[in-house]
């Protein structure tokens, strides 16, 4: 009865503080403030803790630079939002959330109007940076990748405003709600992280001790430890265990397992499986973290149809009407030619392509291998071009200065069942000179780890992948793709309308049966992004409202 009372007298306190109209005291340090902000001493001051220098000035315009925070109902949602953020994998100390509730204590022992004005400035900040990290997310992309060119502006002044109304009516849970990637994968993302921080509260997972290939039919006592690291992410049921015995069970765990952390699911337990097991809880935290991030980058204004390039995955996908199509092995750049992230449209398809070596390519691979062996060239199909398009022979070329010197010519490999391309490519425009084509090269979709080009996107079944791309386009079905390949002829092929494909770079998400996957980080790209989770605040250099 005690502990109700004092709850209603808090409660109480709080809402006439907060609905009493504002002193002109008060008015007067709110304009002062926001005039600070706006000359920009506030950014320069290390005291000052408000960061937004556009938005709230505009705000308090807005309301005449009285208070906005009257709405005590809208008070206790913001903070519930801002504790909230931690599920998202953000940090609420991000949003004041220590200053919300000392301003507040502050204001219960002793009312005063310039403290409530102070407590009403940090709870607009803190609502405009919240927003704009549920927006757009709290790391900058572009600051970590040049390539990046998914930047989009926030939103535009004018309907920015118009959260006004959703403070008054008391609707900072819809509104932040709004903010969030409505995408199911963000969703499942968050419900992983609450599922690992659970596990993490019960102590995480044991170390696994280094052992022997550990194979069927085996028993072994290590195994009695496996099986708890398995239990502990239910890929295998916690009453199996029990038992030391390498038995079929077990090695269904142990796929599931190495399946769930992109390996080879052969059941064994060998040195890479329990390297991946004894990772820390943390670290896959983290992990979770920097992907609930990035879906804040792009998860937003999708298409229905579209194109993903999950570059960590090694796959493509096809969404078709808001729902995943098709989907295929692919080979992406290794770990020396990455793999740029971006974003463009699919415009047209070329069959029976020829390829002309890229600059790069010339300088590293190709000129010193025709220096080291003649018949490269007529091997591998290959032409020496001048820059104009004229056929050059190549007994004619001094080899031996190159790639010492800059080669004034281009050398194209013909169409045809060698060629580096494939039967097909899959054109859209890009700085990078990177497109998605087949390969004379099969084996490696085979391999787990596909790290393995150039920087190309090598898919698997590609002529597949064209028939759907095609199948709105009168005429066109398979027998007609099959009949243009066989005649080795080089055809350029329109799609009906641009298609847009996006390059992720994804190390962990949640599959349509609901399982946690992780990938391996093959740029090492996590760690900037946790630095970025885990640093202070601040808004990007880049635009983000018009």
């Amino acid at each position: 009865m005690k502990n109700s009372c004092l709850f209603i007298i808090t409660f109480l306190c709080l809402f006439f503080l907060q609905t009493a109209p504002a002193s002109s005291e008060g008015n007067s340090y709110i304009r002062s403030w926001v005039k600070n902000i706006k000359t920009g001493n506030c950014t320069r001051d290390k005291n000052c803790l408000v960061s937004s220098v556009i938005l709230l000035p505009e705000l308090y315009k807005k309301y005449n630079f009285r208070l906005i925070w009257v709405n005590q109902i809208s008070v206790r949602q913001l903070i519930d939002a801002i504790k909230d953020s931690y599920h998202d994998g953000l940090v609420p100390e991000d949003y004041h959330l220590s200053h919300i509730q000392e301003l507040q204590r502050t204001l219960i022992v002793k009312p005063d109007p310039v403290i409530q004005a102070r407590l009403d400035i940090i709870l607009t900040d803190s609502l405009i940076r919240l927003g704009y990290h549920l927006l757009m997310g709290k790391v900058d992309p572009e600051s970590l990748d040049s390539n990046w060119n998914m930047t989009r502006p926030l939103i535009e002044m004018n309907a920015t405003l118009k959260m006004s109304a959703y403070i008054d009516n008391a609707q900072i849970t819809k509104l932040m709600a709004s903010f969030r990637p409505q995408a199911d994968s963000y969703h499942e993302l968050k419900r992983a992280l609450a599922s690992y921080r659970k596990i993490r509260a019960k102590g995480g997972w044991p170390q696994v001790p280094a052992k022997g290939i550990l194979n069927s039919g085996m028993e072994d006592q290590g195994i009695l430890t496996i099986r708890r690291r398995l239990a502990a992410t239910g890929d295998i049921p916690e009453s199996d265990m029990e038992s030391a015995l390498y038995n079929n069970d077990f090695k269904a765990g142990i796929k599931r397992f190495q399946q769930r952390h992109s390996l080879e699911a052969n059941g064994l337990v060998d040195k890479i499986t329990l390297s991946a097991m004894n990772i820390p809880v943390e670290v896959r935290i983290d992990q979770l973290r920097v992907n609930l991030d990035r879906a804040r980058w792009v998860l937003r204004n999708l298409p229905q149809n579209f194109v993903v390039v999950d570059i960590a995955g090694f796959n493509i996908q096809y969404i078709r009407s808001g729902q995943l199509a098709w989907k295929t092995r692919a080979i992406v750049g290794s770990t020396y030619r990455k793999t740029p992230i971006f974003r463009s449209d699919i415009r047209f398809i070329i069959f029976n392509p020829t390829w002309t070596v890229p600059p790069t390519i010339l300088r590293e691979d190709i000129l010193p291998k025709i220096k080291q062996n003649p018949e490269y060239l007529r091997n591998k199909n290959m032409v020496v071009l001048s820059q104009k398009g004229i056929q050059i022979d190549p007994s004619t070329i001094d080899w031996t200065q190159y790639p010492g010197i800059g080669f004034p010519y281009l050398i194209r490999q013909r169409s045809g069942p060698e060629n580096t391309l494939g039967q097909v490519k899959f054109m859209f425009p890009n700085k990078h000179a990177v497109y998605l084509h087949d390969t004379s090269r099969k084996a490696g979709f085979k391999r787990t780890e596909r790290a393995l080009s150039s920087g190309c996107i090598r898919i698997q079944n590609p002529l597949h992948f064209a028939e759907l791309l095609l199948m709105d386009k009168p005429g066109w079905n398979r027998e007609k793709i099959n009949a243009i390949v066989e005649s080795r002829e080089q055809t350029h092929v329109n799609l009906p309308k641009p298609l847009e494909i996006i390059f992720l770079y994804r190390t962990a998400e949640v599959d349509h049966k609901h399982r946690v996957l992780f990938k391996q980080d093959i740029y090492d790209r996590d760690s900037a992004v946790i630095a970025g989770l885990k640093g202070k605040f601040k808004f990007r250099d880049s635009k983000i409202i018009e």
